[in-house]
């Protein structure tokens, strides 16, 4: 920890993405049709367990859009949000009942195209300084909140490689069980290696879909 409380990877990883285009994070171009933000926020683990986690979340399975996908909290900007910071604490309390006043936000990354939805997502990176509960407190948008330590997602072990049927071969974590893939593995990958956290692991591993 730095004096300020907040980890040093995420300062490092807040600097190290200062001057890193939206191409280092996404192989999608282009502009969206709306803009949209996600939470990536870091928190103290178990008391006593002396672990930092990241909150994901997984997506319900009756979603027309990514049903069951792992995800970040977050969702398309509403004409009330002040800011894409607003929009990425607003999503994460009404899907997982975060309070927006326990995060101290500490950068956004450049916004990235998803072409799937047509949306601009920009990433919000947040350290979880007071944490409290959490839950699948909008069961129409999340099926379960899933709290997993860093060290979880950088264990080689649990790292791999999946091939969409299309083809496309991207990044993947084994998050306590809750398969990571596609644009969000994509995202978490690039901030790992930013944050100087990655290991090494074996992206010959490759896996279906």
């Amino acid at each position: 920890m730095t004096s300020d409380g907040v980890p040093v990877f995420v300062h490092r990883l807040v600097e190290a993405a200062r001057d890193q285009p939206a191409s280092s994070f996404s192989r999608f171009g282009g502009v969206g049709a709306r803009e949209s933000a996600v939470l990536i926020l870091f928190g103290p683990g178990s008391p006593g367990a002396g672990e930092i986690d990241l909150l994901l979340t997984e997506r319900a399975h009756t979603l027309r859009s990514h049903p069951g996908q792992a995800a970040f909290p977050g969702g398309g900007r509403d004409p009330g949000d002040a800011d894409l910071v607003a929009t990425a604490l607003r999503e994460a309390e009404e899907e997982v009942g975060l309070d927006p006043t326990s995060v101290e936000v500490v950068a956004t990354l450049p916004a990235l195209h998803l072409p799937v939805s047509d949306f601009d997502v920009t990433p919000v990176v947040g350290w979880w300084r007071r944490p409290g509960p959490v839950w699948a407190k909008d069961p129409a948008e999340v099926e379960r909140v899933v709290q997993v330590p860093v060290s979880h997602l950088v264990d080689p072990a649990r790292r791999f490689r999946t091939r969409h049927p299309s083809g496309y071969v991207g990044p993947a974590f084994d998050a306590d069980g809750l398969l990571v893939w596609g644009f969000t593995a994509g995202l978490l990958d690039r901030v790992l290696q930013l944050a100087g956290l990655e290991r090494e692991w074996d992206p010959s591993d490759v896996r279906e879909l």
